[in-house]
């Protein structure tokens, strides 16, 4: 039994959850899986999978099997690239996270022109607004908006974004317009949960920096929520500026306080800590610093970034 093939298989299926989609990506026939995972199973003396007519699930031994096998084939792929026996063109798979809107505006679109100049490398985009364990999801990246302060993960920043403060015009209406942060206390403030502190709001403006403690009755951690909810007349939200340019959006809602703005936020392409990268994913990082490089929106070219 060839081990690392076998630990590759074993890895794919838990990830799809479907031993015949992995035999399509194999290019052979669902019985030569199975004997795979077998043969995998007998060498184990352990059954790494719970099998019923309608459903595939890990057994704790699959489980723990999981980790260390993706942990295996990475050092397999990090030896490979340290001395230089990969390919010349960036090959393979690349699992990539984001948030949902994010990745929707600015990682879709961009994608095709990634995969055209690297003919052999294919994406897996996995969009979701939840942050998530990137190891245990199997993500080689994830595109993160605000401060990484996970220390088992390693950040480059990439671009950054302005946030910028937003009602509607019924609500304005309704409850006036405030002439200052100061003044957000009064109003129901849309809070995005996200954030560390979603409650506190914070502006640089003529007198200096300044936070500000709003409340409100709803509370997301969707920022497409956090939006359509502004948009609905239901309060006053803090958003990132290239949320505005979305058609649905436009003139819909209006940007107040427009004399104090919020800090801001670093986006940044993260990984978890290891010495090597494999050359595909290497090749998408430095990809993605020159894509946002090029957008006035979010570079943070001629910026001080630390």
């Amino acid at each position: 039994m060839d081990l690392l093939a076998a630990l590759k298989t074993f890895t794919r299926i838990a990830e799809t959850g479907s031993f015949s989609a992995v035999a399509r990506e194999a290019g052979t026939t669902q019985p030569a899986i199975s004997r795979q995972i077998g043969s995998l199973e007998e060498h184990l003396g352990a059954r790494l999978f719970q099998r019923s007519t309608r459903s595939l699930t890990l057994t704790e031994d699959g489980r723990d099997l999981l980790t260390h096998a993706r942990l295996v084939i990475e050092t397999v792929e990090e030896t490979e690239a340290a001395i230089g026996r990969r390919r010349t063109s960036p090959a393979g798979l690349v699992r990539l996270g984001c948030a949902g809107v994010f990745g929707r505006l600015y990682l879709a679109p961009r994608l095709p022109r990634l995969l055209a100049r690297y003919p052999e490398m294919s994406i897996d985009l996995s969009l979701t607004d939840t942050v998530v364990d990137m190891v245990q999801e199997g993500l080689d990246l994830s595109i993160r908006i605000g401060e990484v302060t996970d220390a088992n993960l390693v950040a480059r920043r990439v671009g950054s974004t302005t946030v910028i403060t937003v009602a509607s015009t019924s609500y304005l209406a309704a409850h006036g317009e405030p002439a200052s942060p100061q003044d957000l206390t009064r109003h129901s403030c849309i809070l995005f949960t996200r954030q560390n502190h979603p409650e506190h709001w914070t502006y640089a403006g003529p007198d200096g920096t300044i936070t500000v403690t709003v409340g409100g009755r709803l509370r997301t951690n969707g920022i497409e929520a956090v939006m359509e909810a502004a948009i609905g007349g239901f309060g006053v939200a803090q958003v990132p500026t290239w949320m505005m340019h979305e058609p649905n959006v436009a003139g819909r809602v209006r940007e107040i306080l427009t004399g104090w703005q919020p800090p801001r936020r670093p986006i940044s392409v993260v990984y978890p800590s290891r010495r090597f990268l494999a050359p595909r994913t290497r090749a998408v990082i430095d990809f993605l610093v020159d894509e946002f490089r090029l957008d006035p929106i979010i570079s943070t070219y001629g910026e001080t970034v630390s």
